[in-house]
């Protein structure tokens, strides 16, 4: 909105002629850059303005946390939390990239959707925790066939509204896959790649929204990595140097990473430990979409596991959990656990750690993690 203000509309008009040093100025308004700052802290200062505010309504509309049963003492305490936080995060995210992106962009807003369409899928699920008391609100047939639809509809658009390539960036790799011999087809195949990615990076955050601060606090360094490729990537100068697929319609991306930063240090001064407000699953399920969605549109999917390398560690905990007691029951009639308790973060906490060090620690391999992802735009 302030792209088209102040730039096309002000810039133009006053400063190119040379009128004053102020609209000569408003030039700075082009670059992606400047824009993605402004944007990350916008994003910052209207989470920190309303937080309060926003804690306080929920605190009124009686929006605890519901507990799991099966849990720790110390997590029994929290019960009763606001919860529902993470509609400070969309809200600053929405606002901050509304302000400062180019809004003729169809990647950003397939990037502002499906993260507000996932994170409606959270606000029900929140909602129903809430009202009926049931720790686990939606079922999760309910909850898969919502996040099903909303990743067909994303590749629907994609489809028939853009110019989307259907190659595939291989991390380490100079070439890219390209679809060959069934090219006709490959736009399906990609359908079935892209439900993947958004359900699993959704749900692995969903599953790290655990304890005080984890989930945000991981979320500000892979949504940082994600910034600094995303911005490489549509800057043809960049990528042709670092050798990886050009994609100049996700420029606006970047800023939409940077408020998503912003926003979410922001939220992370509520919601250190010990938590003033969780982001519930309005917040999480948001956010994991909001990776999945600009890791495909930035051609960045296999990206993830580096970008997002603790979401995942924590989703494949469940699942290795989950596949082995089955898989032990099923041959011996007795289920075994390789986990003390899943996801990872608890299995920690019944080792005896403490809550903010397991916060801390996890973090730090966070940071490893993008480093690393990092690191595989030059070692190709």
């Amino acid at each position: 909105m302030l792209y088209h203000f102040l730039y096309q509309f002000i810039f133009r008009e006053y400063g190119a002629a040379g009128e004053s040093y102020f609209f000569k100025g408003l030039n700075v308004i082009q670059y992606v850059t400047f824009r993605t700052a402004m944007a990350t802290i916008f994003a910052l200062l209207i989470s920190l303005f309303f937080g309060k505010r926003v804690i306080k309504k929920l605190v009124a509309l009686k929006v605890g946390q519901e507990i799991r049963e099966e849990l720790s003492a110390e997590h029994q305490a929290k019960r009763g939390t606001p919860t529902m936080g993470g509609v400070l995060i969309i809200g600053a995210v929405l606002i901050s990239t509304v302000l400062w992106a180019r809004l003729d962009s169809v990647f950003l807003w397939l990037a502002l959707g499906a993260t507000i369409l996932f994170g409606a899928i959270g606000f029900a699920d929140d909602y129903i925790k809430i009202v009926k008391r049931r720790s686990l609100g939606l079922t999760e047939r309910q909850k898969i066939l919502g996040q099903f639809a909303v990743a067909i509809g994303f590749w629907a658009v994609l489809y028939f509204f853009t110019n989307y390539t259907w190659n595939l960036s291989i991390p380490f790799l100079k070439a890219t896959a390209e679809p060959t011999g069934i090219t006709y087809l490959w736009p399906g195949v990609y359908l079935i790649f892209i439900i993947f990615v958004l359900l699993g990076s959704s749900n692995a955050v969903n599953l790290t929204d655990g304890m005080d601060g984890l989930a945000t606090s991981i979320t500000v360094v892979a949504m940082s990595a994600l910034t600094a490729l995303t911005y490489v990537a549509s800057d043809r100068r960049w990528a042709d140097y670092l050798d990886i697929t050009h994609n100049p319609s996700s420029a606006e991306l970047t800023v939409f990473c940077g408020a998503m930063v912003g926003a979410s240090l922001g939220f992370l001064w509520y919601n250190a430990p010990p938590a003033d407000v969780f982001m519930g699953d309005v917040g999480s399920l948001a956010i994991g979409g909001a990776l999945g969605t600009v890791a495909i549109l930035t051609k960045q999917e296999f990206l993830l596991p580096f970008i997002g390398g603790i979401f995942i560690l924590e989703a494949a905990s469940v699942m290795i959990q989950v596949g082995f007691f089955k898989f032990t029951k099923r041959n011996s009639g007795v289920g075994k656990r390789i986990f003390l308790q899943a996801p990872l973060h608890h299995h920690f906490e019944l080792a005896g750690w403490k809550e903010p060090k397991i916060v801390f620690r996890f973090l730090i391999v966070a940071i490893l993690f993008a480093l690393l992802s990092l690191s595989t735009l030059k070692l190709r």
